[in-house]
């Protein structure tokens, strides 16, 4: 049996799958680490103490999960690495897969150190320093780094009956950040440099493609629906939405070629911005026979708030 839990960690992205044989974890992954902070200071407070949100490493612990054959981080967004650290504190990883490694011996990048950096680039630098500390902090806990090539799909065996497909974007993009992050655990602070690839990072966000049993889940990172719409997609019975269901996450075109059974979205309930977007939501309930959120999401006439630490889905 194949489990899936879409852990609701608020503002973010993390998702456990483990392959289970007689109640016995026989192989355990997690795409992403989810947010360093259950709670944003731009999202109003949840009402009430219904609220089931919970980090990362502490969904592992309740599940008495102590190993991660495979660690996966699609991109370096603070809602999909904030939580890392976390999740080394509750266990020891085999692997940590990813489109970048940072240095072994990184110094802290001290991202507020200059000012004049625009947002865009400070936050950029924010978000690998938290990546590169989680590591350094905890050293021993990950037995082997891998830095993905990132050229082709990357195709691996994980089980017997479990496989999976990692799919990269644009080839081109992934020398590029190397580059402008290597250059600022250098010291260097090249604020344009910076800037466009804070605004790139997404579309470089890693997707995955898990097969069991003739079922097929995909797992889409914050990738964008172009991104998606330029591929060959075929169908799939699970959908992990992309970029919390935003307006630009999917399009009629993605779901004409995916037609998922399930859909379900990442996203923290009461979110300012629309995420998830009503349009993209009435768009997914045309396809998808369950669409299921992480967090209490409310949009009247639409969605009702459903409160649970995860979304948890078996497939035999």
């Amino acid at each position: 049996m194949l489990v899936l839990d879409f852990i609701n960690v608020g503002n973010g992205d993390s998702t456990l799958i483990r392959e289970m044989e007689g109640g016995i974890q026989k192989f355990a992954m997690m795409v992403d680490c989810g947010h360093d902070s259950l709670f944003r200071d731009d999202h109003p407070p949840l009402e009430g103490e219904a609220s089931r949100r919970i980090y990362a490493g502490d969904f592992l612990r309740k599940s008495g999960v102590t190993h991660l054959d495979l660690l996966l981080l699609t991109h370096y967004h603070r809602d999909h690495i904030g939580g890392l650290g976390r999740v080394l504190e509750a266990v020891t990883v085999d692997e940590l897969a990813a489109s970048y490694i940072p240095p072994a011996d990184s110094a802290p990048l001290e991202p507020d150190r200059d000012m004049e950096l625009p947002k865009a680039a400070r936050n950029l630098l924010r978000c690998v320093d938290m990546y590169a500390a989680a590591l350094r902090e905890h050293p021993g806990r990950v037995g082997k780094f891998t830095e993905l090539p990132c050229r082709q799909t990357e195709h691996r065996q994980l089980t017997e009956a479990l496989s999976l497909e990692i799919v990269a974007g644009e080839p081109s993009l992934y020398p590029r950040q190397k580059e402008v992050y290597d250059r600022a655990f250098q010291g260097e602070r090249d604020r344009y440099s910076l800037m466009h690839w804070g605004k790139a990072m997404n579309i470089s966000s890693l997707r995955q493609r898990l097969h069991y049993h003739g079922k097929d889940i995909v797992l889409g990172g914050d990738a964008y629906a172009v991104v998606w719409d330029n591929d060959t997609l075929a169908p799939c019975d699970i959908l992990k939405v992309p970029h919390h269901a935003c307006l630009s996450s999917t399009t009629r075109k993605m779901l004409d070629m995916m037609r998922p059974e399930t859909a379900v979205v990442s996203v923290a309930a009461q979110r300012p911005d629309e995420r998830p977007h009503p349009y993209i939501v009435s768009l997914l309930r045309e396809y998808a026979r369950e669409v299921y959120f992480t967090d209490a999401v409310d949009i009247p006439g639409l969605v009702e708030p459903v409160y649970h630490e995860s979304v948890h889905i078996e497939v035999d």
